[in-house]
């Protein structure tokens, strides 16, 4: 790649970048009532990306094969247990995570 083609690069993904960050302002400036399907979707959508990113990482376990779901299972207990108890997504998720490869590439590995 040219430098030129770097540089243009760089600037469409800026611009595009810089649209979706403004466009809900465009769409819905101050003095403009949000419309209440958007607000719906506002409060339903998180949970519905999370159930979805839960299917998603368990999609492919094997009950029938070692190590038998034993990592995700204790993972997700973890992730459950930390989340509930200091209600951090970071600790929970990150926490989650690291227990997660600990336990693939020590542990059951």
């Amino acid at each position: 790649m040219t430098t030129i083609q770097v540089l243009l690069t760089i600037m469409i993904m800026a611009a595009v970048t810089l649209l979706t960050r403004a466009f809900p302002f465009l769409v819905f400036p101050e003095n403009k009532k949000t419309p209440e399907f958007v607000l719906y979707l506002g409060k339903v959508l998180p949970f519905a990306i999370i159930g979805m990113l839960v299917i998603y990482c368990f999609k492919s376990v094997s009950l029938f094969q070692a190590p038998f779901a034993l990592p995700e299972l204790i993972a997700a207990v973890f992730v459950i247990a930390i989340h509930k108890w200091k209600h951090n997504l970071l600790l929970s998720i990150g926490g989650g995570t690291v227990l997660y490869m600990f336990l693939v590439q020590v542990v059951f590995g």
